[in-house]
């Protein structure tokens, strides 16, 4: 019968050996899991701003699409205006061109 080897002493050989052998392995497989997501963090961060790109040029389209709505209705019921009281009108139309030209500014503006 050969001679019985305790366990603890195949640990205390066997322990350097593995530790000299998996800690490169360890060392290789954490810096490829880190670069794999450093790249899909990459990858996802411009998919959010060609998102966002996107989503603020439909937004220039659909406020230019309802502002020259807005003015075609405005220019057919003028002839209408200018048969009341002129100089309310004139504030109005002032005011309500006022409101509308700053949004028009920062839409084209985010959208380029």
């Amino acid at each position: 019968m050969p001679p019985l080897v305790p366990p603890f002493l195949v640990g205390l050989i066997v322990a350097p050996l593995a530790k000299r052998l998996l800690r490169p392995l360890v060392s290789g497989v954490i810096k490829t899991s880190v670069g794999i997501v450093m790249e899909v963090k990459k990858a996802a961060h411009e998919a959010g701003e060609n998102i966002h790109d996107l989503a603020a040029e439909v937004t220039a389209d659909v406020m230019a699409a309802q502002i020259t709505t807005e003015d075609a209705g405005a220019h057919s019921g003028h002839s209408q205006h200018v048969a009341g009281n002129g100089a309310n009108d004139e504030v109005a139309d002032r005011v309500e061109g006022d409101a509308r030209t700053p949004k028009i500014r920062t839409a084209a503006a985010k959208a380029h």
